[in-house]
């Protein structure tokens, strides 16, 4: 049995920037719904910070829906 490193190791390196990725998005969708609820406590309006939010967490679950795709196919 031979193990191909450097395949091995670019399937590492891209799981790894992918992954960085998504928790990213997410993260950025967390923040856009927190500014929101700060937002509504002062009486001001925080639509493109939720809009932005809704983008990302769509963005995540694309790439999801994606990687499913990929696994199934």
């Amino acid at each position: 049995m031979k193990i191909d490193w450097a395949a091995l190791g670019s399937v590492f390196g891209v799981s790894l920037v992918v992954t960085v990725a998504l928790v990213g998005l997410f993260t950025l969708g967390v923040a856009g719904l927190s500014r929101r609820e700060r937002a509504v406590a002062q009486g001001d309006s925080a639509s493109l910070a939720v809009t932005g939010a809704y983008a990302c967490f769509a963005a995540c679950a694309a790439a999801v829906g994606y990687g499913i795709y990929l696994i199934v196919a």
